[in-house]
């Protein structure tokens, strides 16, 4: 007779191999609904062209996740931007994938789904021969930064009263190792 614990650990790896929603490339058409989720599940808003931005510039690493029902409706996006940056060790520029934003709608977390999204999105930026990812997460925000220390980020440094709110930011970096 198994636990309830086995039970619901079943359970989650069932729901995990049928996936109920598809990661594919946000369209022009998609900012509408990609702000609305921004909107309602983050403190930090952009104008809309702000994500246009993005798109234009960035279109292969800004990615959606869709329910599979119905693919016109956004439940999670992650959004990247490339930034040239003099190296710690020399004089030479580098490229840093910059994360700008990422979130997934309440009713659809701890499927997956921002893994997915940020597992995608890393190959995909990849290709700007970028040499590390960075990011800033909210020092209260323990579900991001266990995500990102799950991809290997190590915290750098913490950038002080970086929120609007005046909440400090930790600065999270993952170094692109090449052979």
């Amino acid at each position: 007779m198994g636990t309830d614990k086995d039970a619901r650990t079943k359970l989650f790896k069932d729901s995990a191999d049928d996936k109920s929603y598809i990661i594919r490339k946000c369209t022009f058409e998609d900012l509408e609904l990609v702000k609305d989720v921004n909107e309602k599940e983050l403190p930090e808003d952009y104008p809309f062209f702000f994500y246009k931005s993005i798109l234009d510039n960035y279109p292969e690493s800004f990615l959606i996740a869709c329910s599979k029902e119905d693919t016109s409706k956004v439940i999670g996006y992650v959004m990247w931007r490339i930034e040239r940056t003099p190296s710690k060790n020399s004089l030479r520029l580098v490229n840093k994938g910059h994360l700008v934003s990422i979130a997934v709608s309440q009713e659809y977390r701890r499927l997956g789904i921002a893994s997915a999204l940020l597992s995608s999105s890393m190959s995909k930026i990849k290709s700007h021969s970028t040499n590390e990812y960075v990011l800033e997460v909210r020092v209260s925000n323990y579900g991001a930064i266990s995500l990102y220390q799950g991809f290997n980020f190590k915290t750098e440094g913490i950038k002080k009263k970086y929120y609007r709110d005046g909440e400090n930011a930790y600065y999270m970096v993952f170094k692109v190792d090449h052979d």
